[in-house]
C-alpha cells in the first residue's frame, strides 16, 4: 500500500528564510532596495526612526516604481521562491538600452524584510489599479502551527491614501524592529547604500536617498569624490574572450610632485592566460582564461590605487586620517551587474582575489585592499553563468566564477607591471626609507662589548659562544617561520622578549664589573624561547569577564599610571546592562591590555600631553562583538594603523614595533579583531576624539 504526501511546512518556515537566507540587517536593508530597482524605480527613499530603541523604531523605504497590484501581491509576493523576475529576464533576449533589467531572481529578497522587524505595512499602487494595502504580523508565524494556517489581510482602496494624484509605487513600513541599531551598523548600512552603486558609474536613472534623525552618527564619513582626486594611478580596461582588448593606464602624480612626470600607456589585445592544475597528471599547465567559454560576457574593469605612506599623504592629502579610513572601509575590488553591487565582493571579509595574502609575502609588488578602489562591471544578459548564491554572499564558486575571477586577476596583475614602475620612481624622489633588522644588530653590539669589555679570557670566550650560539639559533627560527608564512605571535613574542633582555645585557657589560649579572641575564635568555613556547602551548581558553581583566591590567600596573599622572576613566565600571563574559586566555589579554596603556603612556609623556587621559571602556557598538576600548587624549597615531600592527614598524625612537602587532595576534588567536574606530564611531568626550583609540573586539 502506497500514500501519496505532501510536505505541510510549519508557519515558521518563513521566518527561518529571513534569518538563514539573509546575512544581516543591512543585507536585508539592501535587498529591499534592489527590490526598488527592479521596479523600475528612480528613487528609493529610506528613512530611520528611533532605531536604537526596537519598540519605538521605524524603517520606511518608500519609491516611485511600477508599484504592485492584488494580483502580483497575491500571486508573487506571497508566493516565497517565485520565478517571477526569471521569466521577465529570460524573456529580454535584446532588451531597450531604457529597459531595467532585474537584479533578482530568486524570490527570497523580500523575506529580508523579516530580518529587520516584526509588524510590516506594505502599501502598493500600479497604473490604472486600486491602492492595496497588507500588514503582517511575524509574530504570529512563530506559532507551532502550519504555515498554511496562518493568514495575512490584503486590502484594496477604491481611494488611494499615499499614492495619490495618479501616482504609482510601494512603501514598506517596518516597526517593533528585531535588533538595536547602533552608531556603528548605521554607519556600516549608510556605506553599504552608498556603494550600492558603483562609484565610476554615472547612472542618474535610479538613486537612494537616505535619512535618519540621529544625523549625528553619519558625521565625518567622507565621499568617493572627495578620495578618488588623491589616487596616483588609474587603469581602466575592457575584458572579452581571452584578451583584454584594451587597457588604459595613467600615472598622475600630485602637483606638488615637482620631480616626477605623469605617464599614459594605451595597450590593446593582451592574451590572457593562467596556471591550472590538470587533475588527470597533477600537474600546473598554462591555459588560456577565455570568457567565451561560459556565459560571463565582457567585463569592464577600472581601479583607482593609492599610496598611504606617510611621506607621501603629507604631500597633498590634508585629511589624512579620514583618507586612510575611508579605504580602510571602502578599499577593495568591488563586483557590479549593471551597475548594481553584487554582495560581498570587495568587503573587508571577502579578500577574493587573494590581495591581502600576496601582499603579505610581496608587499613592494602586489597591492592589499586598503589601497585600491576598483570596480569589475558585467552585464546582466550576458553574464547569467555568473549564479548569485542564495545568502546573497557572491556568486556560486563554479568554474564560470572561476574564470571570471582569474580574468579580474590577469588584468590586475598587468595593471601591477606598470604601477610598480611608477611606484619605484615616487619612493626613490619621495619616500627614501632604510629598515634595520631587529635582535641581530643588537647581538653584534653585545658581542663587540664583551669582546672589548671583558678582560678574563674564559669568560669572554664563554659569553661570545653562548651570543654566536643564540645569534643561530634565531637565524634558524627565522628561517623557520619565514619559510612557513608563519612568522605569527609567537614569533613576535619571543623576539619582542629577547630583544628586552639582550637590551639589559648591553646595559650590564657598560657597567663592569657585573659577571654575575651577565651570567643571570644570558640564563634568562637561554630560558625565555622554551618559557614563552610552553605558555603559547596552553591555547585553553575559558569565559572570562572583561570587566575582571581590565581591573587586573590596571591593577598590574598601577605604580606606573600614578608615576606618570594619568587619570584613567574607568567608564567600562558602569556598563551594567551588558554582557560582559568572553571566551579568552586571560593572561594574554591581560598583557595585550597592559601594552597598549604602556604605549599610551609613552606616547603622552612624548607629546607633553599636559594633563593625561586614558579611557578604558566595554561597548557593543561594533556589530557583532563584544569590544574593550581604550582611548586617550594625545595626539594619535603616528603611522597608518595598518602599518602599526605589522611586525618591526615603530615610530617611537628606539622602538620594535612589535606592540600592536602582538595585540592584533593575541586578537586573530581569538578570532577577534583589533579595530582601530573612527572618531565619530563611538560617543566620546570631544578631549580623545584626536587621541589614540583602538578596539580589541571579542567576538560575541
Amino acid at each position: 500500500m502506497s500514500n501519496n504526501l505532501i510536505f505541510e511546512p510549519k508557519a515558521r518556515i518563513l521566518l527561518q528564510l529571513g534569518d538563514q537566507l539573509i546575512r544581516s540587517e543591512s543585507i536585508a536593508l539592501l535587498e529591499l532596495v534592489k527590490n526598488s530597482y527592479d521596479a523600475n524605480a528612480s528613487l528609493v527613499k529610506v528613512y530611520l526612526k528611533n532605531v536604537d530603541i526596537p519598540d519605538e523604531g521605524k524603517i520606511v523605504i518608500i519609491d516611485d516604481g511600477i508599484g504592485m497590484n492584488a494580483d502580483i501581491i497575491k500571486n508573487v509576493w506571497m508566493q516565497p521562491g517565485t520565478n517571477y523576475k526569471l521569466k521577465i529576464l529570460q524573456s529580454m533576449k535584446e532588451p531597450l538600452p531604457s529597459q531595467r533589467i532585474p537584479i533578482g531572481d530568486k524570490g527570497i529578497g523580500r523575506f529580508g524584510v523579516h530580518k529587520l522587524g516584526y509588524r510590516i505595512e506594505l502599501v502598493s499602487k500600479m497604473s490604472d489599479s486600486k491602492e492595496v494595502y497588507l500588514s503582517i504580523n511575524w509574530r504570529d508565524f512563530d506559532k507551532d502551527d502550519f504555515l498554511k494556517n496562518i493568514s495575512v489581510t490584503l486590502e484594496e482602496r477604491d481611494n488611494p491614501v499615499l499614492f495619490t494624484e495618479g501616482k504609482t509605487g510601494t512603501s514598506i513600513v517596518i516597526k517593533d524592529l528585531r535588533t538595536r541599531w547602533t552608531r556603528g551598523a548605521i554607519r556600516e548600512l549608510y556605506r553599504s547604500i552608498n556603494s550600492l552603486n558603483s562609484p565610476f558609474s554615472t547612472m542618474d536613472s535610479f538613486k537612494v536617498y537616505f535619512n535618519i534623525d540621529r544625523q549625528e552618527w553619519l558625521s565625518g564619513l567622507l565621499t568617493f569624490k572627495e578620495i578618488e582626486e588623491h589616487a596616483l594611478y588609474y587603469a581602466d580596461a575592457i575584458i572579452d574572450g581571452n584578451e583584454i582588448k584594451t587597457l588604459e593606464y595613467e600615472f598622475r602624480p600630485w602637483d606638488t610632485m615637482k620631480k616626477l612626470k605623469g605617464r599614459k600607456l594605451p595597450l590593446k589585445n593582451i592574451r590572457m592566460v593562467g596556471r591550472v592544475r590538470n587533475e588527470e597528471t597533477q600537474r600546473w599547465e598554462q591555459k588560456d582564461i577565455d570568457l567565451s567559454d561560459y556565459k560571463i560576457g565582457p567585463i569592464h574593469f577600472k581601479v583607482l590605487i593609492f599610496d598611504r605612506s606617510p611621506k607621501i599623504l603629507s604631500l597633498g592629502v590634508s585629511d589624512k586620517k579620514g583618507f586612510r579610513e575611508y579605504l580602510n572601509t571602502n578599499g577593495g575590488i568591488r563586483v557590479f551587474r549593471n551597475d548594481i553591487r553584487i554582495y560581498d565582493y570587495g568587503e573587508l571579509s571577502n579578500d577574493w582575489l587573494g590581495l591581502d595574502i600576496k601582499r603579505v609575502n610581496f608587499p613592494s609588488e602586489t597591492i592589499s585592499n586598503n589601497i585600491v578602489i576598483g570596480a569589475a562591471s558585467l552585464d546582466r544578459t550576458s553574464s547569467t553563468d555568473l549564479v548569485e548564491k542564495t545568502n546573497r554572499e557572491g556568486f556560486v564558486e563554479n568554474e564560470a566564477y572561476r574564470t571570471f575571477s582569474m580574468a579580474v586577476h590577469f588584468t590586475l596583475g598587468k595593471i601591477l607591471t606598470q604601477r610598480n614602475l611608477d611606484k619605484d620612481k615616487v619612493r626613490k624622489f619621495y619616500s627614501p626609507s632604510s629598515i634595520s633588522e631587529p635582535v641581530m644588530g643588537n647581538l653584534k653590539v653585545l658581542q663587540d662589548k664583551i669582546e672589548n669589555g671583558i678582560s678574563s679570557n674564559e669568560f669572554r670566550d664563554d659569553l661570545v659562544k653562548t651570543i654566536k650560539d643564540i645569534e643561530q639559533d634565531y637565524k634558524t627560527v627565522i628561517d623557520i617561520y619565514t619559510r612557513s608564512s608563519s612568522a605569527g605571535l609567537s614569533l613576535g613574542i619571543v623576539i619582542h622578549e629577547v630583544d628586552k633582555i639582550i637590551a639589559e645585557l648591553v646595559t650590564a657589560v657598560e657597567e663592569l664589573p657585573s659577571h654575575e649579572h651577565i651570567t643571570s641575564l644570558v640564563k634568562i635568555l637561554h630560558k625565555t624561547v622554551s618559557d614563552y613556547a610552553g605558555v603559547l602551548r596552553q591555547s585553553t581558553k575559558t569565559r572570562e569577564d572583561l570587566v575582571e581583566i581590565i581591573d587586573q591590567s590596571l591593577s598590574n600596573i598601577q605604580f606606573r599610571i600614578k608615576a606618570h599622572h594619568i587619570n584613567v576613566i574607568r567608564k567600562y565600571q558602569t556598563r551594567t546592562n551588558l554582557a560582559t563574559v568572553v571566551r579568552c586566555a586571560p593572561n594574554l589579554v591581560i598583557s595585550t591590555i597592559m601594552n597598549i596603556i604602556d604605549n599610551s603612556i609613552w606616547w603622552q609623556n612624548y607629546a607633553n600631553v599636559t594633563n593625561k587621559k586614558i579611557l578604558i571602556d566595554i561597548t557593543e557598538e561594533y556589530p557583532g562583538y563584544t569590544s574593550v576600548l581604550i582611548a586617550d587624549n594625545g595626539t594619535g597615531f603616528s603611522i597608518p594603523t595598518e602599518d602599526a600592527v605589522k611586525p618591526f614598524i615603530s615610530d617611537k625612537p628606539g622602538g620594535m614595533g612589535l606592540g600592536l602587532h602582538l595585540a592584533s595576534e593575541v586578537m586573530n588567536g581569538h578570532k577577534g579583531e583589533i579595530v582601530f574606530p573612527e572618531p565619530d564611531d563611538f560617543i566620546l568626550p570631544s578631549e580623545f576624539k584626536q587621541g589614540a583609540k583602538l578596539l580589541l573586539a571579542f567576538k560575541r
